[in-house]
């Protein structure tokens, strides 16, 4: 819904349409990165909104807002008590990194011999639980513990912020109010429903709570009560976090052991631009091409299935195959080096041996200033790549792949220092 509907309806009005929404939106909510997994790839744009209210003015409409909504005024008022903006959260909000981790250190960290043993072990002390879970909702449960490894290091590390103080400041004085007011509401929504009470109600600064990091809006659609115990207890209960993460993947398309994708050698001579994210063929067609597996890919994997290619490091790195397994994982979050570092992680916890090819590991990032000039001397050249944001994203690679064509170069779409040097000397 855009904030210029939302902004010609009354407050009461906006409040009640979010809730309905949220409650009954047929396509999952994705939840936001979490701190440990938020991708430096994707810088935010800080737009500091000068608030035209106090923050008191602002709660005393909100409160009406909830009240209207169905949310009970004692437990408003208990869980707004003492709350006030938290200047941690805007700054966290509108951070914007100058350089960013290569996506192989980023993969080293997240699939590391450690995190694979202690999953391992997870495993099978949940094994019970897992095997009821994945008999519910058809999702894998290797591909589950790796959700849980990576959003918050199976459970130690859920976040420490007041999720109604963290959500407020950013409703109050964020950017994308509309949104933040939506999982404020949501929150207050689950306090009702007595999963938690305000004290206890602690995730990320961004508002992501529990073992699997459910925004507000997911967990009201797909947080279940799988222990038994009366509550949907994403914060303490690993069977519940578990079960709620299989019933959004499940949400979002998971197909029942199928891969989300494998590590593959291509041929000489290959045409790098077909590894465009909106380039979807066979494997069957894929293979015919010369492309093969580098490893086992799986007994239940058909020739008939749809992938596309993608070169996470451009055409000097790993290419990987990705199923439709892989955009649901997207849907969890929206980040491709999250969703290769889950699919990767699961394939470790079944034994699997990694990836094979090398990394280009002596090559840097572009810094976001780079990045935003590559995108401006892109546009001067008529590429049209999109707004200068130093965000590499769909339009960027395919302005840069246009451009290594015009050179006679890899059309991988991957920008680096020799690209933005090339474009310097035009």
């Amino acid at each position: 819904m855009s904030s210029l509907f939302l902004r010609g309806l009354s407050h009461t009005a906006a409040a009640s349409c979010l809730l309905l929404l949220c409650a009954c939106s047929e396509v999952p909510a994705q939840p936001l990165p979490s701190p440990s997994t938020a991708q430096a790839d994707t810088p935010v744009t800080p737009t500091a909104v000068e608030p035209v209210l106090s923050f008191e003015q602002w709660r005393s409409l909100l409160r009406s807002d909830a009240i209207a909504a169905g949310i009970a005024a004692e437990l408003f008022d208990r869980a707004f008590a003492g709350v006030s903006p938290n200047p941690d959260v805007l700054a966290a909000d509108s951070s914007q990194p100058e350089f960013t981790r290569p996506v192989w250190e980023y993969l080293d960290g997240a699939v590391s011999p450690s995190r694979i043993a202690q999953g391992r072990s997870l495993l099978e002390q949940h094994r019970a639980s897992l095997s009821r879970i994945e008999q519910r909702y058809a999702v894998d449960d290797e591909v589950l513990v790796a959700i849980w490894g990576l959003e918050s290091n199976f459970g130690s590390n859920i976040g420490n912020h007041s999720v109604i103080r963290s959500l407020a400041t950013l409703a109050f004085q964020g950017r994308r109010q509309a949104f933040w007011r939506s999982q404020l509401l949501a929150v207050l929504q689950i306090l009702q429903h007595g999963d938690i009470s305000p004290e206890r109600l602690v995730g990320s600064w961004a508002g992501a709570m529990g073992q699997t990091q459910f925004m507000p809006t997911t967990y009201n659609q797909h947080a279940v009560d799988f222990d038994g115990d009366g509550r949907r207890d994403l914060w303490n209960s690993p069977v519940d976090a578990l079960a709620s993460a299989a019933h959004y993947l499940q949400a979002s398309g998971w197909q029942q052991d199928q891969p989300w994708g494998f590590e593959v050698k291509l041929p000489e001579r290959f045409d790098y631009s077909l590894a465009d994210p909106d380039n979807r063929r066979s494997l069957a067609e894929w293979f015919a091409l010369g492309i093969s597996p580098m490893g086992p890919t799986g007994s239940g994997l058909r020739q008939t299935s749809s992938a596309t290619l993608l070169l996470p490091a451009g055409h000097r790195g790993p290419a990987f195959l990705l199923l439709n397994n892989f955009r649901s994982i997207l849907k969890y979050n929206n980040s491709t080096s999250y969703a290769l570092a889950i699919g990767l992680l699961a394939d470790g916890l079944r034994g699997g041996a990694g990836v094979k090819a090398s990394w280009p590991r002596g090559e840097r990032q572009l810094g976001r200033s780079e990045r935003i000039e590559l995108q401006e001397r892109l546009a001067r050249n008529g590429l049209e790549p999109g707004p200068a944001d130093g965000i590499i994203g769909a339009n960027t690679r395919k302005a840069v792949r246009a451009f290594q064509q015009l050179q006679g170069q890899p059309a991988d779409g991957y920008p680096n220092h020799q690209l933005l040097e090339l474009l310097r000397q035009r």
